[in-house]
């Protein structure tokens, strides 16, 4: 991550697991929006050139969106990246920036673990002890839902490293623009 590297006032980069989860989420990221594209390309043309517009790719698309937004969600967050008002944090110094954003931390890990871990997997185990279909593609919805434990879990582990800054003084707030 070359933003991170260029920056003086951090003085290591993210370790190697870092990297590699970042590395495969990147990857992940790029094939389902590429197929996102094309299904939605695909769906404007069956509709206005042949039209009769394609169901299979109208909810494939909507699952399609639903795992690029949560996994795009979490790896925003491991990159430090999402929308934060940040304006207390960067008017505190010292150990009370450091507790606060121990506190914010912990509540974004809250959130994961209670609504997207533990809310999203008890989701995903009901949906697939009922084996609900899609009604086009037929695939189990457990898949579709299985993006909100995924997601969470991902988003606890960019918790876990945001921790480990803060107690360590690596974590910086970021400069204004970044």
């Amino acid at each position: 991550m070359p933003e991170i590297a260029a920056r003086p006032d951090i003085a290591s980069g993210p370790g190697p697991v870092q990297r590699a989860v970042d590395a495969v989420l990147r990857v992940i990221i790029s094939i389902i929006f590429a197929i996102l594209v094309v299904c939605v390309v695909w769906q404007v043309v069956s509709r206005y050139v042949f039209g009769t517009p394609s169901t299979v790719t109208d909810e494939l698309a909507r699952f399609l969106f639903m795992w690029l937004a949560l996994i795009g969600a979490a790896y925003t967050l491991g990159l430090k990246r999402h929308l934060a008002i940040d304006l207390l944090p960067l008017s505190l110094e010292g150990k009370a920036e450091r507790n606060l954003r121990m506190v914010i931390v912990g509540m974004v890990a809250a959130f994961a673990g209670l609504v997207m871990v533990y809310g999203g997997g008890k989701l995903l185990i009901g949906v697939l002890q009922t084996g609900q279909l899609s009604p086009v593609l037929r695939i189990q919805m457990g898949y579709v839902y299985g993006a909100i434990p995924f997601a969470g879990l991902v988003m606890l582990f960019y918790c876990a490293l945001s921790v480990r800054d803060i107690l360590s003084g690596r974590d910086v707030a970021p400069a204004m623009g970044d």
